[in-house]
């Protein structure tokens, strides 16, 4: 068991599941949670979505309620890492220098930002943390027209909360598709539909070139096609940045990501980096993955805690991910790269189906939509390290429950 205090750098998901898992597996030494914002943790999925709705305060989001911290011994500080004294064990904060026995890294991702002229006009936002989602609640209530420059799952998610709110709402996507980078084809197609059925207005393959103003507010957005969408508010969501930065100047390697071995070690044995920031390898997947979901921030936290308290194992989970997009649910089970047969079932008309994703005959990911049962399948199927055959998989009279035992 690792002696001397465990210090842990961000309390999002990562950072709050490690501290709970260490004292749930008896570890009885200090927990210091650095949080550097201006709230207790909490839950970072309703911001686009249910929060941004409108539905219930900030206390909704929070993880557990202050009493939570005292009770379980875990120091909560509000503060900032600066710098890692390696040698010394020791972490520079805005307040002065905190020991460790073991540094845990769960440092996030930032947004990454557009580089367009007007990009720092005070209508142009983005969507990462609460503080941005209260924001967006009060422009929300005032706006009337809305550009949303990318077409994941953020982007879509907020788009369309935007369009319930009743905002005119155009997506700006530089790719064929929506969300081309994370679903198949069939499922892009089906939320292309549904967004454009709600009266979101869709274009694909253009870019941002610049903001347009009126010297002082945001009136519109012009494309590298040409055209001019009209705008008072402007969200950007296209996509993230790992904060990697304290670690490469603390002298840890990085790449697309803080590196860490299969149990989530960085190259020093007291410092581990779990999250959206770390790179890790994979033996599930034979290669190193950086991942953006819960699932992987509190299954990467479960992992370092078990170890931390004597029980190291590889980290081998599988990932899994959801998007709440208006009245439709999309599931994701297992890394879909590289898949080159899609088989649906279930009726995509209906609203309710599922792209089973095959790479050489072998079960690789399954996108489902209002179909859980489905999703619930593919987690425990691809769990097993087992498949079925694509024929099975198309045919809606197949027990897939039969399969697994």
């Amino acid at each position: 068991m690792t002696a001397g205090p465990v210090v842990i750098i961000g309390a999002g998901h990562a950072g709050f599941q490690l501290a709970m898992s260490l004292r749930q597996h008896g570890f009885s030494d200090r927990i210091a949670l650095l949080n550097d914002e201006g709230h207790l943790p909490y839950q970072r999925p309703p911001l686009a979505k249910a929060y941004l709705k409108g539905t219930g305060g900030p206390d909704s989001l929070m993880f557990r309620p202050e009493k939570f911290y005292s009770d379980q011994n875990i120091d909560l500080i509000s503060d900032r890492a600066v710098s890692i004294d390696r040698g010394a064990h020791r972490l520079l904060l805005g307040s002065g220098w905190l020991d460790y026995g073991h540094l845990l890294l769960a440092t996030g991702a930032r947004n990454r930002l557009l580089d367009i002229p007007n990009a720092n006009l005070a209508d142009v936002r983005y969507l990462r943390i609460l503080d941005d989602s209260e924001d967006m609640r009060k422009r929300l209530a005032s706006s009337k027209r809305v550009v949303v420059i990318g077409a994941g799952f953020i982007g879509l998610e907020f788009a369309a909360t935007a369009r319930i709110k009743g905002l005119e709402v155009d997506v700006l996507e530089l790719a064929s598709r929506v969300m081309a980078r994370a679903v198949t084809a069939e499922v892009s197609e089906y939320f292309q539909k549904q967004h454009t059925a709600a009266g979101i207005r869709i274009h694909l393959g253009v870019q941002a070139t610049s903001i347009e103003s009126d010297g002082a507010d945001v009136t519109g957005v012009s494309l590298s096609d040409g055209r001019h969408v009209p705008a008072d508010l402007v969200v950007v969501g296209v996509g993230v940045l790992p904060n990697v930065e304290l670690a490469h100047e603390a002298g840890l390697p990085v790449a697309a990501g803080i590196i860490v071995d299969e149990q989530l070690l960085t190259s020093d044995p007291n410092i581990s980096a779990v999250g959206d920031c770390a790179l890790f390898a994979s033996p599930r997947f034979g290669a190193a993955l950086r991942l953006e979901s819960v699932q992987n921030a509190t299954d990467h936290a479960r992992c370092v805690a078990a170890r931390l308290t004597g029980d190291a194992k590889t980290y081998d989970g599988l990932p899994w991910f959801w998007s709440d997009q208006g009245a439709d649910k999309l599931q994701i089970a297992g890394l879909t790269t590289g898949y080159d047969r899609v088989v649906v079932r279930g009726d995509r008309e209906q609203g309710s189906f599922s792209a089973f994703c095959f790479k050489s005959g072998q079960l690789v990911g399954v996108e489902s939509i209002n179909r859980a049962s489905d999703h619930v399948f593919g987690r425990r199927i691809l769990g097993l390290n087992r498949s079925i055959e694509p024929e099975q998989a198309a045919d809606t009279g197949f027990d897939l429950k039969g399969a697994l035992t």
